[in-house]
């Protein structure tokens, strides 16, 4: 068994896909490819596996990514429509030019998995969503938001990575926080957050990863949070409801039930609260669009 090599489980019946991480003696510190799952496993419990083979659930998950990046963008144009609408309701008559640009809400992206974080970059490009990302281990995010939130001043914070439920004991708090690989380290870069920004409208955060301790993440001051039902959640479910922030207008809220029941995992994967979006329109037509980081319009 050696670094990089995905894995399964025995003991979990091969359900979930994983990479080692680390191999410390007889363990391995192993993280999941499609879930945001971080897990310990005896080195005798797991099966290395061809980068070919993909599990049921693997499949799954795909599946209703495609299908969910698929809305994300449907939802995506159907925004911008809205914003030509609006911006071109004072006009006589449509102008060869749109005489609006857009401006989504920016979003800054901390990732504990440097794979997860490219995907969701790419995801981000694709919607037309500004947006700056950094690798940094979760126990650094924190520090590493105290001093990047002053810089970017975004509109959407995203802190992500891996968590999972510590087992070690046959008995288990799950309302504690240290019953949990990382959720009191999310718990710490939240609090930085908030300070930072209390208004929850001008400043959305979306925290967590799989299983999660969904309730002192939104009780920090989290907008949205994994994990109201303990399970496994999709490493693009967090940039899902960024997404979804990003192209919702200032004069709307992000509506709860469409964005939680379109993530990949659902609402007992992610939840959340009633929350303004980040998304404007902006008149004249900006010559140089470049220099505000804004999106042009089309008509």
């Amino acid at each position: 068994m050696n670094l990089g090599d995905l894995v399964v489980r025995k003991s979990y019946g091969g359900d979930v896909t994983f990479r080692v991480e680390n191999i410390v003696q007889n363990a391995a510190v192993i993280k999941g490819t499609e879930f945001r799952l971080l897990a310990d496993s005896p080195l005798d419990d797991l099966i290395q596996v061809p980068p070919s083979r993909i599990t049921e659930r693997g499949q799954q998950a795909q599946i209703k990514a495609k299908e969910s990046l698929t809305r994300l963008r449907k939802d995506r144009q159907e925004q911008s429509q809205r914003s030509g609408e609006s911006a071109l309701g004072g006009w006589p008559q449509a102008p060869k030019e749109a005489p609006y640009f857009e401006v989504p809400g920016k979003v800054l992206h901390l990732d504990g998995d440097a794979l997860y974080l490219s995907k969701s970059l790419s995801l981000y490009e694709q919607l037309r969503i500004p947006a700056e990302g950094h690798h940094v281990h979760e126990s650094k995010m924190a520090e590493t938001l105290y001093r990047l939130l002053p810089r970017v001043r975004p509109d959407i914070v995203v802190i992500t990575g891996h968590d999972g439920v510590l087992k070690q004991s046959n008995t288990y708090d799950l309302y504690s926080l240290n019953s949990y690989k990382n959720s009191q380290n999310f718990v710490a870069a939240i609090r930085v957050a908030r300070e930072y920004e209390k208004n929850f409208d001008a400043l959305t955060i979306v925290a967590g990863a799989c299983q999660s301790h969904f309730e002192a993440l939104l009780g920090t001051g989290a907008n949205f949070a994994s994990s109201p039902g303990r399970i496994l959640i999709h490493a693009l479910d967090p940039v899902y409801i960024a997404a979804k922030a990003s192209f919702t207008s200032i004069r709307d809220t992000v509506n709860l039930g469409d964005v939680l029941n379109h993530t990949i995992s659902g609402n007992q994967g992610m939840g959340g609260i009633e929350t303004r979006g980040s998304f404007r329109i902006g008149m004249p037509r900006l010559q140089n669009l470049s220099t505000l980081k804004v999106t042009p319009s089309a008509v």
